[in-house]
């Protein structure tokens, strides 16, 4: 029964437009020509569920208006390869959000690219700081400075060897930065720990590792018993575009009512493996 619901609402009714003004300002990564479906339009929750409340300007909010490309649009690559074809019955949607042209923006780093993103679009820029794997922590207003990390094995310097420089061209260099010593394991060392009651958007679930994985959960919905249900987003290795998950045929919510999260391309989550920023 749980299954049919599910599938109720596979595809939402929305079609792809030009961001507006307002959009374009919290999604800075948008250009005028892009062609997007805010997350919310594309992907209804199922019949008899209603999405929880958000707190205005929250990241869960801003998750909830994330731009999708068109339906039928598949996954590809840092280099353009074809990773997930767009009727897997694994996709539900793909993310309007550039992966660069290196393989850095892998799973972990594209969970940090939304996030610092959130902070940069609410003014919060001070906020943007990440761990590295050895747990060293590396700020945007210190590289903005002209700080850099100078990393010999597992110990990082920092030096005043670069401009002073908040653009964006820098902050992507930043986040570059940021790619390259952060992954699941950082992640997974994070001390908030929500209960299984309390998972909201923006909150994810990581497995840390060399590989790890993690998936974001972008939204949350619930039904007049309670039962809950979620669209959980992941990027993946290589670096390929940030994509919406599907259960499949059930797609594209997936149940939170068992003692794990099962995901397509992972191990399945303990509920002790869900953290949040």
């Amino acid at each position: 029964m749980l299954a049919l619901l599910l599938g109720a609402c596979l595809v939402g009714a929305s079609e792809p437009r030009a961001p507006t003004r307002q959009e374009r300002a919290r999604y800075p990564w948008l250009s005028a020509d892009s062609s997007i479906r805010p997350l919310s339009e594309a992907l209804p929750p199922p019949e008899g569920y209603t999405r929880v409340a958000l707190e205005e300007g929250s990241f869960g909010a801003w998750l909830r208006g994330l731009p999708l490309r068109p339906e039928g649009t598949p996954v590809l690559d840092f280099q353009g390869r074809t990773i997930l074809p767009a009727k897997n019955d694994s996709l539900a949607a793909v993310a309007e959000l550039d992966v660069g042209r290196a393989d850095l923006q892998q799973c972990a780093d594209s969970l940090i690219r939304l996030h610092a993103e959130w902070l940069w679009s609410r003014g919060d820029k001070e906020r943007i700081a990440y761990r590295f794997t050895n747990g060293d922590l590396a700020s945007w207003p210190r590289y903005a400075q002209g700080e850099r990390a100078r990393v010999s094995g597992s110990k990082v310097t920092w030096e005043k060897r670069g401009p002073v420089d908040g653009s964006r061209a820098a902050f992507q260099k930043y986040l570059d930065l940021v790619f390259t010593y952060a992954g699941t394991l950082s992640l997974a060392a994070g001390k908030r720990r929500p209960s299984r009651e309390d998972v909201r958007p923006g909150d994810f679930f990581v497995l840390g590792g060399s590989p790890g994985h993690t998936v974001m959960v972008l939204d949350v919905a619930r039904d007049a018993e309670g039962r809950r249900v979620a669209l959980l987003g992941q990027g993946f290795t290589p670096a390929q575009d940030f994509h919406v998950l599907s259960p499949g045929d059930a797609g594209p919510w997936f149940s939170l009512e068992g003692d794990t999260v099962a995901t397509p391309f992972w191990a399945p989550f303990p509920w002790s493996s869900l953290r949040r920023w």
